[in-house]
């Protein structure tokens, strides 16, 4: 499956979090965005960092896709580790579990 429909509450954060959560939930499987575009979807195009902090913070990290988000120039992070991100990305790429296993950060 790649396309889920549920509903989900995200009282417990801020409205910047939630902004951000919001806009990497419209994320399309396969695709990424990066910390950049996220901060100036959310009216804050110098909050990459913010962003960072906002991602990892999600409660729910498969429902609200932040392993698509990357740095300009690199992976980034990923609250479940940097292995967790690189094997759901190479999932959604379609790629074969060794590719994953061998994939690097710069």
């Amino acid at each position: 499956m790649q396309d889920f429909q549920c509903a989900w509450a995200l009282e417990s954060v801020t409205d910047f979090t939630r902004k951000i959560l919001s806009a990497c939930a419209r994320i399309p499987y396969g695709k990424f965005e990066t910390y950049s575009s996220l901060a100036a979807m959310a009216g804050k195009p110098m909050a990459c960092r913010a962003v960072g902090g906002a991602l990892g913070r999600n409660p729910l990290p498969i429902l609200i896709p932040c392993h698509r988000v990357m740095a300009a120039k690199g992976i980034g992070g990923f609250s479940a580790g940097l292995d967790w991100k690189r094997r759901l990305l190479a999932i959604e790429a379609g790629l074969p579990q060794s590719f994953s296993d061998s994939m690097q950060s710069p």
